[in-house]
């Protein structure tokens, strides 16, 4: 599996907008023939604060994610909303093993 965690912090004046945005984002997502998961967290004690949580079956399944209509839509219009730029932590799976997800 291939996963990445996304971190993303949002201008509050914006926090409706990015919400819609990432919901649209994520449904198509989960679409993907290549993806496993994409989960969107929100920080309980930070509500301008996002976790993406995307699970690919490995890393062409990211880098097609990458190259769909619905990311850069995503991306181009959650641009201007943040208050800082995205990081994230590419990680491998460890347990449970690739073959039993």
């Amino acid at each position: 599996m291939h996963i990445l965690t996304v971190y993303v912090h949002v201008k509050p004046e914006h926090l409706d907008a990015f919400k819609a945005a990432t919901l649209e984002n994520a449904a198509a997502t989960r679409q993907e023939p290549l993806a496993v998961r994409f989960d969107v967290l929100q920080q309980a004690d930070d509500p301008t604060r996002f976790m993406l949580l995307e699970i690919y079956q490995n890393p062409e399944g990211h880098a097609q994610h990458r190259e769909t209509p619905h990311y850069s839509a995503w991306a181009e219009r959650v641009a201007e909303m943040l208050a800082e730029p995205r990081s994230r932590t590419i990680y491998r799976n460890f347990d449970p093993a690739d073959e039993n997800w």
